[in-house]
Protein backbone atom coordinates (compact mmCIF):
# COMPACT_ATOMS: atom_id res chain seq x y z
CA UNK A 1 0.00 0.00 0.00
CA UNK A 2 1.45 3.43 -0.95
CA UNK A 3 0.41 6.98 0.92
CA UNK A 4 0.16 10.13 -1.27
CA UNK A 5 -0.36 13.48 -0.06
CA UNK A 6 -1.90 15.88 -2.16
CA UNK A 7 -3.18 19.21 -2.18
CA UNK A 8 -5.99 20.03 -4.10
CA UNK A 9 -7.66 23.18 -4.91
CA UNK A 10 -11.71 23.26 -4.06
CA UNK A 11 -12.78 22.11 -7.96
CA UNK A 12 -9.54 19.83 -8.03
CA UNK A 13 -10.63 18.13 -4.69
CA UNK A 14 -13.88 17.50 -6.31
CA UNK A 15 -12.33 15.74 -9.49
CA UNK A 16 -9.79 13.51 -7.00
CA UNK A 17 -12.30 12.61 -4.84
CA UNK A 18 -14.94 11.57 -7.54
CA UNK A 19 -11.59 9.63 -9.47
CA UNK A 20 -10.79 7.78 -6.15
CA UNK A 21 -14.28 6.78 -5.47
CA UNK A 22 -14.97 5.78 -8.74
CA UNK A 23 -11.80 3.13 -8.74
CA UNK A 24 -12.82 2.07 -4.99
CA UNK A 25 -9.43 3.60 -3.20
CA UNK A 26 -10.11 4.17 0.21
CA UNK A 27 -8.98 7.62 1.48
CA UNK A 28 -8.97 9.93 3.98
CA UNK A 29 -9.03 14.03 4.27
CA UNK A 30 -6.68 15.61 6.88
CA UNK A 31 -9.80 16.86 8.35
CA UNK A 32 -11.31 13.24 9.80
CA UNK A 33 -7.47 12.01 10.71
CA UNK A 34 -7.90 11.43 14.23
CA UNK A 35 -5.52 12.85 16.94
CA UNK A 36 -2.92 10.77 18.30
CA UNK A 37 -4.23 9.81 21.77
CA UNK A 38 -3.42 11.81 24.49
CA UNK A 39 -1.73 9.26 27.02
CA UNK A 40 0.67 8.82 23.31
CA UNK A 41 1.12 12.46 23.24
CA UNK A 42 2.48 12.65 26.71
CA UNK A 43 4.59 10.06 25.99
CA UNK A 44 6.56 11.86 23.07
CA UNK A 45 6.64 14.72 25.50
CA UNK A 46 8.35 12.69 28.17
CA UNK A 47 10.63 11.10 25.58
CA UNK A 48 11.60 14.37 24.14
CA UNK A 49 11.95 16.08 27.93
CA UNK A 50 14.44 13.12 28.46
CA UNK A 51 16.38 13.78 25.29
CA UNK A 52 17.00 17.62 26.22
CA UNK A 53 18.22 16.48 29.65
CA UNK A 54 20.78 14.02 28.51
CA UNK A 55 18.78 10.87 29.28
CA UNK A 56 19.61 8.70 26.45
CA UNK A 57 21.47 5.12 25.50
CA UNK A 58 22.70 3.71 22.29
CA UNK A 59 21.14 0.70 20.75
CA UNK A 60 23.81 -1.36 21.84
CA UNK A 61 22.66 -0.43 25.28
CA UNK A 62 19.10 -1.08 25.06
CA UNK A 63 19.85 -3.97 23.96
CA UNK A 64 22.78 -5.26 26.59
CA UNK A 65 20.43 -4.48 28.98
CA UNK A 66 17.30 -6.59 27.33
CA UNK A 67 19.61 -9.81 27.16
CA UNK A 68 19.41 -9.94 31.32
CA UNK A 69 16.01 -10.00 31.16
Amino acid sequence: MSTFVIHPTGEQEKIVKAFLEALDISFVKDEEVEELPEHVLKGIQRSREDIKAGRTMTFEEFKSRNKAI
